[in-house]
Formats: structure tokens, sequence, C-alpha cells
């Protein structure tokens, strides 16, 4: 079909560049080890943090949900699709976050442009990081709100965007949690207390803070203590929770206005029975099974420790999130092909996602690994690393 020879083009040179890829199937849950290809490698790129996709009481709650409520909803939240068990899991939601109410949204993506969208206009200012998360980027494209972005994690870059926008009605620092690619964490304590002085309003996007920092993985605001004191907390429940979705935890009155005002929430199917049953007993079972994350830092010291000693530059990483550092880009997505060959599936990370010359082999460990796994893991980066130069 003619009409897209343009786009033809354009991947033609990313494949002369060695920057195309293509989609990687999975043949298996996913675990520690998952199936490529006929193949059993090691997992080392998903979120899937705590273990929880397969976790017997998620599984059991999901199926039980099926049973009893069906596939689906078949309707939005706003006419027909909001079940108790929707309710029941942002009141689960809000206790858990200590914020008054929350608001669960398809994807973590969808609740950063439905959040960022509804609650500013032409007389507010944005004032983001310059790394944060493309949804968050993409979020602020969507409102009509004047845009500040400080350099990342600077106090002095914010605090000087904060005095540079005294005339707006109201002024929105919306920062990532935990930084996705680079694993570092967001100065949390400072950016608050720049806030109150200058009387402007936080939002952090804890996506993957939830379910690995704060007590039982409430994130990065009861982290450092700031329950109460940080006004907009977004997260994900397809990272560390395991399943599928978003959500804001705020103040019921803004929640009460995303119900009427968030267009990803108002226009949208609601979570099906068996995603939302999910989701609350995972919840469940991050209050009753701590040394799941206890088990998540063990490993993630000890693969750190390793790719460090071996000679690998890990950048600021601060959580499991560990980038092992290589640069050029078509380097990157070489060596990400040479450890899957010799058994460890790891991701490539390159342009646009970063930023050029600072592509990455970006890796996380979970608490369903090993010791012996991540040892050999270690291995397969240190053969691959050593063949192509890079340590």
């Amino acid at each position: 079909m003619k009409g897209f020879e343009h786009i033809q083009a354009e991947l033609n040179e990313m494949k002369k560049q060695g920057t195309f890829r293509t989609l990687i199937p999975l043949e298996s849950d996913q675990g520690s080890r998952v199936t490529i290809n006929g193949n059993n490698v090691i997992q080392l790129s998903s979120n899937n943090y705590l273990g929880l996709t397969s976790h017997p009481r998620l599984k059991n709650a999901a199926i039980r949900a099926v049973e009893a409520y069906g596939a689906g909803t078949g309707s939005v939240r706003t006419i027909a699709g909001t079940f108790n068990m929707h309710k029941q899991l942002e009141e689960k939601l809000a206790n858990f976050k200590h914020t008054e109410a929350a608001l669960v949204f398809q994807s973590g993506f969808t609740t950063n442009q439905g959040v960022l969208s509804a609650l500013l206009n032409e007389q507010d200012v944005v004032i983001s990081d310059e790394l944060n998360h493309a949804s968050i980027i993409d979020g602020i494209r969507l409102t009509k709100a004047a845009r500040k972005v400080y350099k990342h994690v600077d106090m002095k870059s914010l605090e000087d965007a904060l005095k540079q926008s005294g005339t707006y009605r109201k002024r929105l620092i919306v920062t990532d949690g935990v930084f996705s690619m680079d694993g570092n964490i967001a100065p949390l304590p400072e950016i608050v207390e720049l806030a109150e002085k200058y009387d402007a309003l936080v939002m952090v996007d804890d996506a993957h803070a939830s379910g690995v920092l704060g007590a039982n993985g409430r994130g990065t605001v009861n982290h450092f203590g700031l329950d109460g004191r940080v006004h907009i907390q977004v997260g994900t429940l397809s990272k560390a929770i395991g399943v599928l979705g978003g959500y804001v935890a705020s103040s019921q009155t803004l929640i009460d206005y995303l119900i009427h005002k968030g267009r990803p929430f108002l226009f949208s199917t609601s979570h099906p029975p068996a995603v939302t049953a999910a989701c609350i007993e995972a919840i469940d079972v991050l209050i009753e099974e701590p040394q799941l994350i206890e088990t998540l830092w063990e490993n993630t010291a000890f693969f750190k420790k390793g790719l460090q000693q071996l000679g690998f530059k890990t950048g600021s990483s601060e959580t499991p999130i560990t980038p092992v550092m290589v640069g050029d880009e078509a380097l990157a997505h070489h060596f990400s092909d040479k450890i899957l060959e010799y058994g460890v599936f790891a991701q490539g990370i390159a342009f646009p996602t970063v930023a050029k010359g600072l592509a990455r082999v970006r890796t996380i460990v979970t608490a369903e690994h090993t010791k012996g796994e991540l040892t050999e893991a270690l291995q397969v980066f240190e053969k691959a690393g050593k063949e192509l130069g890079i340590i």
C-alpha cells in the first residue's frame, strides 16, 4: 500500500544504524527465568519486582473474580462500570498510601495524562524534572499550562524555576520518585521543602517505587517520612503490584474532580474483574509478606556489587533498576543480543528512550531470583562484556 514510504525510509535508516528492534515474545510466565525461542533464560528485564505476576494468591483471586463476575465489566466507571470491587480497591489503595482517597485509571501512563490535563490550565505553571517519564511529558503537553523544566534532581535549578513563576495561579512540581532508566531516587525532602517555601503543589510518580521503597512498599513519600506533605501520588499496578493499571492517591477533593474531569477515566471501560481482584490481593500480599521486599533488596545489593566489581559502570542507581552503561546505541543492542545468546535476557535501551550517547542495557533484579541465577548472570555479563570490549 502506498503512502508510508517516508516511514519505511526511516525504518531502513534505523536498520542501517543497528538500532531497529523487533518484539521478543515470551513463551512462559514472567518469572526469574523465561522461555524465548524455546530456550530457558534468566530474565533481567521485567518490572516484576516481587514476583507477583504469578503469585498463587493473585492467580486464585483472579480466577474467583472471573467465575463470580465474568470476563469484563461492559461499561465505563461513570455509567455502569463501577463494581463494588473497584471501590474496595480504591479504598485499600488510599489506606495503603495514607491519603484521603484514590482513583484507579487504566494504566500508569493514562493516570499521568488524566491528572495533569485535568488539573492545570493557562493560569498555572508545571515545573518538571528534565528526566521525567514520557507519560509525564505527554501529560504536560495536553495542558494549556506554562512549562518549566529544571535540571535533573538539581535543587538550585528547581528553586530558580519557582522564583521565576510567582505570578501564576498555581505552581505544580512534578517528579518521578524513582527514575526508570537510571534507578536513582528523587531528592523528595528537598523538593517538598522548596514547595512549601514557595506555596507550590507536589506530584510524585511512584511507578518504580511502589512495592519497592517505604514501609511494605508504600513508595518514596513514605520512604522519606513525608506522608501528608505531598499533594498527589501517582503509581502503577503493573510493576511491583504485578497486574495492570494505574492510580492516583490524593485528597477527596482532587479525586472527586478527576471523576468528572479526568478524560482517560471518563472514556475508558473499567478494569475487568480478574485484574481488579488480583490488585486487591496484591496489596494484601505487600502487607502480609514483607519478606519479599527484603529479598528484593538483598538480591539488588548482590547483583549491583557484582557488576561493579567486574568493571561495569552502573551510573547513579540506588534501586533494583541497574543500568549497565555502554554509550553507543548499536553496541548496547549488540551487547543485549550477545548476553541473550549466552542465556540472559536484558534489553538494550537507546535513543529516544535515553539521550544519544547514553545507551545501556537496563537490568532489574527481582525477589524471585536466586543467588545462583544472579551469579550465572554475572558470568554471562563478564563473558559478553569482555568479548565486545565493554570491560
